[in-house]
C-alpha cells in the first residue's frame, strides 16, 4: 500500500452506506465460493470473533476477509459476476484500476445490478508465507500461526489479533467483542496479545484486563 491516494472516488452517506451492506454475506456463504483456491484466506474482524466463540454475538454490518496481497487476484477470479471496488479513507474507487489499488488495502465485492456490497477483502502486506501487520510491520508472523479453524473448516484470523486491530478505535461493538472474547483466551494468547498492546498503543487499557 503506497502512501499516495489517487484523485475521485465516491463518498457515500452513512444511512446510504448502511443500505448498501444490507445484504452482506456470512462465512459460510464465503468458504462455499472459495473451497479450493490455493492462497491462504481467513475471515477477519467481527465475524472471525464469533467464528472463534462458536456463536454469533451480535449483528454484523459487513463481513470481511484478509488474504496475501498477491493472492487477491485468485479470490478475486472466484467471483466474475461481481465487481470489486478499492476502498480507502472514506472514498470508494469503483472498478478501480492499478493505481488505485496499490494506494489502498480493502477491496468491497459489489452486486453490478443492485449497487450492494457483499464482501470486504483485505489485501494484506506479506512477504511470501509470512503475515505482515500494517499498524506495525516489525510484527511478523507465518501465516499458519495466525489462522485457524471452526469444526466446519472455515478459516478465521486468531483472535488475539482481531483484538489489536480493534484495540485502535475500541468502539463500543469492539469493546463488547473484547469483553464476550476475553474469558475464552488462553494465557498465552492474553500474554501474546498484551505484548502487542504496549509495543503498538502503549497504555491501552485492555492490559490491565489481559493481566488479571
Amino acid at each position: 500500500m503506497t502512501e499516495y491516494l489517487p484523485p475521485g472516488g465516491v463518498v457515500f452517506e452513512a444511512d446510504e452506506l448502511e443500505a448498501r451492506w444490507a445484504g452482506a454475506w456470512r462465512p459460510e456463504r464465503v468458504a462455499e465460493r472459495l473451497a479450493g483456491v490455493t492462497t491462504t484466506w481467513c475471515v477477519a474482524a467481527g465475524w472471525a470473533l464469533d467464528l472463534f466463540l462458536g456463536r454469533q454475538s451480535r449483528a454484523h454490518g459487513d463481513l470481511e476477509i484478509a488474504v496475501p496481497a498477491a493472492g487477491f487476484p485468485e479470490i478475486r477470479d472466484r467471483f466474475p459476476e461481481y465487481e470489486f471496488d478499492a476502498v480507502g479513507s472514506g472514498r470508494v474507487w469503483p472498478a478501480p484500476g492499478p493505481e488505485a489499488l496499490a494506494a489502498t488495502h480493502q477491496t468491497w465485492m459489489r452486486d453490478r445490478a443492485s449497487g450492494r456490497f457483499l464482501l470486504d477483502v483485505f489485501r494484506e502486506p506479506h512477504d511470501g508465507g509470512t503475515w505482515i501487520c500494517r499498524r506495525d510491520e516489525s510484527l511478523r508472523l507465518p501465516y499458519q500461526a495466525i489462522t485457524e479453524r471452526t469444526a466446519e473448516g472455515i478459516p478465521y484470523l486468531a483472535p488475539e489479533l482481531v483484538l489489536l486491530f480493534k484495540a485502535k478505535e475500541a468502539r463500543p461493538k469492539d469493546r463488547d467483542d473484547f469483553a464476550n472474547a476475553l474469558p475464552l483466551l488462553g494465557s498465552s494468547r492474553r500474554a501474546a496479545l498484551r505484548g502487542w498492546l504496549e509495543r503498538i498503543h502503549p497504555g491501552h487499557p485492555w492490559s490491565a484486563e489481559l493481566a488479571e
